[in-house]
């Protein structure tokens, strides 16, 4: 948030040091461009904000109340009260409790120190945590009973939903610029933050998937995400121990290999076979990507390489090998 995180919009990585994530490449350096070409070419926001809480309830717990809001990708969950009332709120893949993705440890990038998360009003911070001081209040079409809380030293009282810990990230009320964002081992935060449901599900955008030229000259299929160094289209993976519709990376898998998501069935560039482009329905409610049949992943340690000034994508999780099979790139 603008006067909150002065990390963002500066370049704090040398063009002259190999970037091992591409989503640090200029981070944040061109974020605020970012922000303002989704909102204006694509009429990212979300709807005027009307609530209708108890505030009394809110005073009488001093809860946080999360509220429901209709967005341009659905209804989302927001905050409800407070300093950051009208707030998008959201949750990454990493997060699994009792174990965080998002911790407050900093990490020093070309200088600079900055953390994954810390208190609602940690300038360091690039996702706050949305923090209460008493038990959370649900709002209309918010689940009561999807609502908890996690304490984490040096943090404080976390909201969750459906056991989800819930972020901060954009400049202001009424934003939407933190879906989407894939963000795999530098800063190491292993995972793609969503928006989230009342039903306390992923809400994702439909996405698109392209070809794209990974580090050794291989060119592959691809899922186009949003990272710290603008759109990069990220290598996408099956696994062998899928059979057909079901899915075999599930838990601590799922953590590491994130499931390719989308509201609909995805867009494709021209050279992709669109017809080869499916979804399958997740036990949670969830469609993942599939191609040619195969659902598709994404690797939580994906890295990368710079050359003549570009970010090249190395698809380091090629053949990598777990209980139960192995993880392989796609032909586009």
């Amino acid at each position: 948030m603008q006067g909150r995180h002065p990390t963002r919009g500066t370049n704090y990585v040398s063009q002259r040091q190999t970037n091992r994530d591409f989503s640090t490449a200029g981070r944040r350096s061109s974020l605020h461009r970012l922000i303002a070409t989704l909102v204006i070419a694509f009429g990212i926001a979300i709807a005027p904000l009307s609530i209708a809480v108890s505030t009394g309830a809110s005073a009488a717990t001093g809860g946080t109340v999360i509220a429901a809001s209709q967005g341009t990708f659905g209804t989302m969950l927001i905050v409800g009260s407070g300093k950051y009332a009208g707030y998008t709120l959201y949750f990454i893949s990493s997060d699994q409790l009792p174990t965080f993705g998002c911790t407050k440890k900093l990490v020093s990038l070309g200088g600079l120190a900055i953390s994954c998360t810390g208190p609602s009003n940690d300038q360091t911070a690039e996702w706050p945590a949305l923090t209460t001081k008493g038990a959370p209040v649900a709002g209309p079409g918010v689940s009561q009973k999807l609502l908890g809380s996690v304490f984490r030293a040096g943090i404080g009282t976390q909201v969750t939903y459906a056991g989800h810990p819930l972020y901060l990230f954009d400049q202001g009320p009424g934003q939407l610029t933190g879906e989407g964002w894939f963000e795999p081992s530098l800063p190491p935060y292993h995972g793609v933050w969503w928006l989230l449901t009342p039903a306390g599900l992923p809400l994702p955008w439909p996405g698109t998937l392209a070809p794209t030229t990974i580090a050794d000259g291989r060119k592959v299929l691809g899922a186009i995400m949003l990272t710290g160094g603008g759109f990069k289209t990220a290598p996408v993976y099956t696994f062998s121990g899928d059979r057909g519709r079901k899915v075999a990376c599930t838990g601590a898998c799922a953590v590491a290999w994130p499931s390719v998501l989308t509201s609909s069935l995805p867009a494709a560039t021209k050279s992709i076979d669109a017809k080869k482009i499916g979804s399958i329905r997740l036990p949670d409610g969830t469609h993942q990507v599939t191609f040619a049949g195969r659902p598709l992943y994404l690797y939580s340690n994906e890295s990368a390489v710079q050359k003549n000034g570009q970010i090249i994508i190395a698809g380091s999780g090629n053949d990598l090998k777990i209980p139960g099979g192995t993880f392989k790139l796609v032909a586009p």
